[in-house]
């Protein structure tokens, strides 16, 4: 029997002594949980609504028992936490991340999962009957009271909290939804960080009557705003310039805004990255200063 043929039986009876092996790895694969994090269900009192939280806590979290840490709070949080936590854990590593889910038991979710947000982040009603009544548009309201009452006392009676350091991350109708808590409960959150928001026709005529309302009765916010919009999404520029100027009518000096950041050569996908990376930097030199 020649050399080669030998060599080729080696090579065969190896590979079939590795088939077994290559096989059970495979089948013992798990998904792979993001570090330090935990998912906590709550449901929205006086609702069946069930969602879930996603804290990623520190790594010096359980060592130092007597530092409080800042909070980002996020929406979006099965699209967002990965970016966030990427960010984080090198530009602000001493930070508390919560994710807020979608609903879960949403009557769309096995068919869209991200269903809820149309309705929760959405501060007007859809004026396409058909996606009104598929979605329930215009309860952003109903999201906020959810937010305020039960998820932010939650996690800060369950965790190490500075109440006076948390932030708000929202993009697109995230973002939306971000501008409507500035102006209806800016209390809620003490930086706000809003990547191309997505007004669409009716978001912005209601943010706008929204910040007049408001203003009769809010006459201190003490909040710092960062809003930033893809280089290429011309055709929401002046939506978001609007929005701008809606927001320095304040003119109040406890009130700070760093004007429209521009994410130069990106369009309302490849922006995100960028806003992530800059909002956590904007945040962290704040919390220097």
């Amino acid at each position: 029997m020649s050399y080669i043929t030998i060599r080729s039986i080696q090579i065969f009876l190896i590979c079939g002594l590795l088939l077994p092996f290559v096989s059970v790895q495979a089948s013992e694969s798990k998904p792979y949980g993001m570090p330090r994090t935990h998912v906590l269900p709550i449901q929205e009192s006086g609702t069946d609504r069930q969602y879930e939280l996603y804290v990623k806590l520190p790594e010096d979290y359980a060592e130092n028992t007597d530092t409080k840490y800042p909070v980002i709070y996020t929406t979006d949080a099965e699209v967002h936490m990965d970016m966030l936590s990427g960010a984080t854990e090198f530009l602000m590593p001493k930070v508390i991340l919560v994710g807020i889910s979608y609903q879960k038991n949403h009557a769309l979710a096995d068919e869209r999962a991200n269903a809820s947000r149309f309705r929760d982040y959405s501060v007007t009603a859809f004026n396409n009957a058909e996606a009104q009544a598929r979605f329930q548009g215009g309860q952003a309201s109903n999201h906020l009271s959810f937010i305020r009452d039960e998820i932010i006392p939650y996690i800060e009676e369950n965790y190490r909290t500075d109440p006076a350091e948390r932030t708000y991350f929202g993009y697109s109708l995230g973002a939306t939804f971000g501008a409507y808590v500035l102006l209806a409960q800016p209390d809620t959150f003490r930086h706000y960080i809003l990547g191309s928001p997505a007004f669409g026709t009716t978001g912005l005529p209601y943010i706008d009557e929204l910040e007049a309302k408001t203003a009769i009765r809010q006459h201190e916010m003490n909040v710092s705003v960062f809003v930033s919009l893809g280089g290429l999404e011309a055709e929401q520029l002046e939506k978001v310039e609007h929005f701008i100027t809606v927001l320095r009518r304040r003119n109040q000096p406890d009130m700070s805004l760093t004007g429209l950041e521009i994410i130069e050569n990106s369009d309302h996908g490849t922006a995100f990255p960028e806003t992530v990376i800059r909002g956590v930097r904007w945040v962290l030199q704040l919390n220097s200063e």
